[in-house]
């Protein structure tokens, strides 16, 4: 375990030395062991046949230039499809799983791969999984 050091400001102009303990790639603040996640593997072809078929039924396609998802959903508005992006945000952050995705106006694209594993996991059917059921809340 390593230790990193960051300076910061604090009220009345002061610095603050902080130390951050930096173990598995991770940083924190506390001397707690790091999490070691484990790695999910790409997809068997079983598990693309039975775990794609209800992502493909609901409109997402697989790409034809990448092992990788993709979706559009449209709203009524901005607002509509920035609180989406909120939402679905959030539970990535969560997953440690980041959507690659673009926004104009009422519209979000959304494409999921696993760069870990270049190519599609069960992480990108259970995100993809979630973000229909948030969609269900908001698309037109």
């Amino acid at each position: 375990m390593s230790t990193l050091t960051r300076m910061r400001f604090i009220n009345g102009g002061g610095l603050l030395r902080e130390k951050i303990l930096h173990n598995f790639g991770q940083r924190g603040i506390s001397s707690a062991p790091a999490v070691k996640k484990s790695k999910m593997g790409k997809l068997t072809e079983e598990e693309r046949k039975k775990k794609l078929t209800p992502l493909l039924t609901s409109g997402w396609s697989v790409q034809t230039d990448r092992d990788a998802i993709y979706k559009e959903f449209l709203f009524k508005n901005f607002n509509q499809a920035f609180g989406f992006m909120a939402r679905v945000a959030m539970q990535a952050e969560k997953m440690d799983h980041h959507p690659e995705w673009f926004n104009v106006y009422n519209k979000v694209n959304i494409t999921l791969s696993s760069h870990d594993v270049n190519g599609l996991s069960q992480r990108d059917v259970k995100l993809a999984t979630f973000i229909d059921n948030v969609a269900k809340l908001d698309v037109n």
